[in-house]
C-alpha cells in the first residue's frame, strides 16, 4: 500500500465554499497554520481564478497532443546525447537492455493507461473518481469515508488514475493544483493491495510530474505523509527540507495529525518517465569516457610460464615441479602501461610503521586505560594555570605522546619511555608531594616500571 495520510485530518484551507474544508461535525475541527491567512472572500476569488487557468492552460497544452502514454521513453535523449559526445564510440551490440519494471511494461502493451480526469460530470471520470475513492478508502482506512468522497469529488482536485479494461481503478493521486503560487499539494496516494510489486506507484508519480510540467507553471509538491509512506515519497525526489515559504503555503493545503510535511522540486529539463534511459545514458558515455583514458577494462591473457608449467608440475618426480616460479614484475601484460615503475615496489615495501610500534601503542593504552591517568590526559590548560607553562619549559602528557607515535617520532620503547618520565617529573615539579596530581604520578610511575619488563618481554625485546 502506498499512501501519504496519516491519523485524522485538520484542514487548513481558507476556502470556506470548497469541499476542502470540513463542513460537518463528523471531521476534525479546523486548524489554521497562519495567524494572517487570507480572507475568505478573497480566498475564494484566488483559487476560483487559479482552478480556472489551471484548465485553460491545460487544455492549451494538450492540443495537437497525443495522451500522456510514452511507447519508447529516452530512445532519442539517448542517441542524440552519444552522437554528440562520442559518436560511434559506443557499441550498440555491447550495450546491456534498460531493465524495464512492469509497469511500462503493461503500460507499453496496453494493459493499463493513466487517465487524468476530474469532477466534469462526465460518466467516465465518475466511474473512475468512483473507483479511486474505493480504493482510497480501503487503503487509508483511518481517513473518514465522506471526507475522502468530499475531496476526490471536489472540482477543484484532479486525479491521475490507473486504469485497466472496463475503467477497473487499480491506483491513482489526487492533487490541488495552485499554478499562481507554483506548487500542488498532493492529496491521496494509494494503489490496490493486489498490484503492489509491479512498480505502479514510481510509475504514477512519474506520469504526474510529467503531467503537470506540461499543463502548468507548477514547479513544486506539497504532501503530508504518514510513517509507512516517508520512505516512498523520499524515492520519488520529497525531502522533509521545505524551501518554499510559509507565505506561499500556509493556509492553502490540508494539515493531517501524525503526517510529515514532505516537498518536491521538479528539475525543469528532466522528463521524469525518460530518467531510467537518461541515467543508462550516462552510464555508458561516462564509463566510454573513462575507457578512453584507462585501460582498466583491457583483459590481457594469463602468463604463459603457469601454462606450460601446468602439465610438469602434474608429474611429482619431475625436477621442473620442484622449481619455484618467479615473474618479474615487467613481464606481466599491461603492468607497464597502467604506470607501473620498480621504484613502486620499493615504496611499498617500505615500513610504514616502526618494528617496535605495536609494542609502544599496548604501552601508552595501558597508561592511559590506568585509575591515575586522568591527569595526565591532555596538555595542561593555560587558562586554569597561568603559571604552568612559565614553570615547565618541557611539557609532556598522554595525548602528544599518541601524537609522536602516530608520526613515527619514537624509534624505540626506551624513547617513548623517556617522554613518559617528563610527565611525571613535570608533574611533581609544578605540584606539591601531597597534592592529588602529584600523587597520581607517583602511582601511574610505579605501575609503568613495574610492568615494562612484561611488556617488553612479550614484544621479544630485550629487558
Amino acid at each position: 500500500m502506498i499512501h501519504n495520510k496519516a491519523g485524522r485530518a485538520k484542514d487548513t484551507s481558507t476556502n470556506n465554499d470548497t469541499p476542502n474544508q470540513p463542513g460537518n461535525s463528523t471531521l476534525p475541527k479546523q486548524k489554521s497554520r497562519d495567524s494572517t491567512p487570507p480572507s475568505s472572500r478573497q480566498s475564494k476569488r484566488r483559487r476560483a481564478s487559479e482552478s480556472e487557468n489551471y484548465d485553460m492552460s491545460k487544455k492549451e497544452k494538450e492540443e495537437g497532443k497525443e495522451s500522456i502514454k510514452h511507447d519508447q521513453p529516452g530512445e532519442a535523449l539517448a542517441q542524440a546525447s552519444e552522437s554528440a559526445l562520442l559518436g560511434e564510440e559506443i557499441n550498440a551490440k555491447q550495450e546491456a537492455p534498460i531493465r524495464e519494471k512492469p509497469a511500462v511494461i503493461e503500460e507499453r502493451s496496453g494493459l493499463i493507461q493513466f487517465r487524468v480526469v476530474t469532477n466534469d460530470n462526465k460518466p467516465d471520470s465518475l466511474v473512475i473518481l468512483t473507483g479511486l475513492k474505493h480504493i482510497f478508502m480501503k487503503q487509508l482506512p483511518k481517513m473518514p469515508r465522506e471526507y475522502i468522497t468530499r475531496l476526490v469529488m471536489d472540482r477543484h482536485h484532479w486525479s491521475m488514475a490507473i486504469v485497466k479494461r472496463g475503467l477497473q481503478v487499480v491506483g491513482g493521486i489526487t492533487y490541488r493544483p495552485f499554478p499562481h503560487r507554483e506548487f500542488a499539494e498532493i492529496v491521496f496516494c494509494a494503489i490496490s493491495s493486489t498490484e503492489q510489486v509491479k512498480g505502479y506507484g514510481s510509475h504514477l508519480m512519474n506520469h504526474v510530474k510529467d503531467h503537470i510540467k506540461d499543463v502548468s507553471p507548477i514547479k513544486h509538491f506539497l504532501t503530508y505523509a504518514d510513517n509507512y509512506a516517508i520512505g516512498y515519497f523520499k524515492k520519488q525526489g520529497f525531502s522533509k527540507e521545505i524551501s518554499l515559504p510559509q507565505s506561499v503555503w500556509v493556509g492553502y493545503i490540508k494539515d493531517y495529525e501524525g503526517g510529515t510535511l514532505m516537498q518536491c522540486t521538479m528539475v525543469p529539463r528532466i522528463r521524469y518517465l525518460e530518467v531510467q534511459s537518461f541515467l543508462a545514458t550516462q552510464k555508458r558515455l561516462i564509463q566510454a569516457r573513462i575507457n578512453s583514458f584507462s585501460r582498466s577494462h583491457v583483459v590481457y591473457p594469463g602468463l604463459d610460464v603457469f601454462k606450460n608449467h601446468k602439465d610438469e608440475k602434474r608429474d611429482i618426480t619431475s625436477q621442473a615441479s620442484k622449481v619455484e616460479l618467479i615473474v618479474q614484475p615487467n613481464e606481466v601484460p599491461g603492468l607497464k602501461e597502467t604506470g607501473w615503475t620498480p621504484e613502486m615496489d620499493e615504496l611499498i615495501s617500505r615500513s610504514k610503521r616502526g618494528p617496535h610500534f605495536a609494542a609502544m601503542r599496548h604501552i601508552l593504552v595501558e597508561l592511559n586505560a590506568h585509575a591515575s591517568a586522568w591527569p595526565f590526559v591532555a596538555p595542561v590548560n593555560a587558562n586554569d594555570v597561568p603559571d604552568y607553562y612559565t614553570v615547565i619549559t618541557n611539557p609532556m602528557d598522554l595525548s602528544t605522546m599518541e601524537s609522536k607515535l602516530e608520526n613515527n617520532q619514537y624509534n624505540t620503547v626506551d624513547d617513548l619511555v623517556q617522554d613518559a618520565q617528563l610527565v611525571f617529573d613535570n608533574c611533581k615539579l609544578y605540584n606539591p608531594a601531597s597534592s592529588p596530581y602529584a600523587k597520581c604520578a607517583v602511582k601511574l610511575e610505579k605501575f609503568l616500571y613495574e610492568r615494562l619488563p612484561q611488556w617488553k618481554q612479550a614484544a621479544g625485546l630485550s629487558v
